[in-house]
């Protein structure tokens, strides 16, 4: 962690998932600060104390800002001395952003917009803002405002001086908060069959660990503008919900198909064809580097089309495929598991 060596970290929306995950990886580092903040005293209250009582010699190091993204004066309040940022603050429930689209937008578009422009102004080194495989050919109000906050987090590079800002795209984390496996587990635990959209559909999967690891890789190899995605492996609902039923003692005979929600795809895209044309294969990640060429097009005209990589697109459907067996494997080595496991066979 020599990077972040008595650095002062700001995670935007940091009682999440994420946020929670990070806190776990870099408290017993030598980072000097980490600040959550975000907008939910009670969940910043929960977390204060979950963390004094698991590690209460590090806890001292977590700072609590009440904020929200959406205020550009609220987020400057909490940028003084800031080395780094996650932004993790976002709208990302595809229904509730369907229904109410020009929520995400004040969210995850103009928030994202407030939070870079105070970390330029306060020189902040970095900027890493979290997006989502949904960015890819959205078509829905979630997935259309994260490629937009991807879009601004681009422009903002161009002007940003000494501040690098990047952006990660990743697929679906599992066990993460308002995810489906959660939901699962809590309906076999309650005697009732699991419930799910459609078992053909597929969706990438990575553990939170991952996530950090994406991002951290971002801010270690991305240059300003950038654009980094980590490969992953995909399946299908159908297979992740059998892989849970066996693991958690669920009836898989009685999996009961409720269809597609608002705004959902049958599979997702890591990397557009378009994107897929100029990325660089990083070994684990693929790097896609800002167009930063200058509105003035005459400049840049000249015969003939330019070398492209053979990869065409990047999605659930062309990536590796995981069977019952190796989806079981995965979901039983992730902490939330094994700690659900255990619970289980206590009661």
């Amino acid at each position: 962690m020599s990077l972040f060596k008595d650095a002062t970290l700001l995670i935007t929306g940091g009682t999440g998932s994420f946020g929670n995950a990070v806190l776990d990886r870099f408290l017993k580092t030598d980072i000097g600060e980490i600040r959550i903040f975000s907008r939910d005293e009670k969940k910043q209250d929960d977390m204060r104390h979950h963390f004094q009582a698991a590690m209460p010699d590090a806890a001292k190091k977590i700072k609590f800002y009440i904020g929200d993204v959406r205020s550009l004066e609220s987020v400057r309040g909490a940028m003084h001395g800031v080395d780094y940022i996650f932004h993790a603050a976002a709208l990302k429930q595809v229904p509730s952003c369907e229904f109410f689209p020009m929520e995400a937008v004040r969210t995850n578009v103009i928030g994202t917009d407030n939070v870079l422009t105070a970390a330029i102004e306060a020189g902040v080194k970095s900027v890493i803002c979290l997006s989502t495989d949904k960015a890819a050919y959205p078509i829905n109000a979630m997935g259309i405002s994260k490629a937009l906050e991807e879009k601004v987090a681009i422009a903002k590079s161009r002007t940003s001086g000494d501040t690098k800002i990047c952006c990660t795209r990743y697929g679906n984390v599992m066990c993460s908060r308002g995810s489906v496996i959660p939901l699962w587990i809590e309906q076999i635990r309650n005697g009732q069959p699991i419930t799910l959209t459609e078992p053909g559909m597929t969706r990438f999967i990575m553990s939170l660990e991952e996530a950090v690891d994406l991002v951290l890789f971002a801010f270690e190899h991305g240059e300003n503008g950038d654009l980094l995605i980590q490969k992953a492996p995909a399946c299908t609902i159908q297979t992740q919900a059998e892989a849970v039923c066996e693991l958690f003692g669920g009836s898989k005979k009685d999996i009961q198909i409720i269809g597609i929600r608002h705004g959902e795809k049958m599979f997702e895209t890591l990397l557009t064809n378009e994107e897929c044309a100029k990325a660089i294969d990083m070994g684990d990640f693929y790097r896609v580097p800002a167009d930063n060429r200058g509105l003035n097009y005459d400049k840049y005209f000249k015969e003939g089309d330019e070398r492209r990589n053979t990869l065409t697109e990047f999605n659930s459907n062309n990536t590796r495929i995981l069977n019952v067996e190796e989806t079981k494997a995965i979901l039983a080595s992730l902490s939330y598991i094994q700690e659900n496991l255990a619970k289980m066979k206590g009661e």
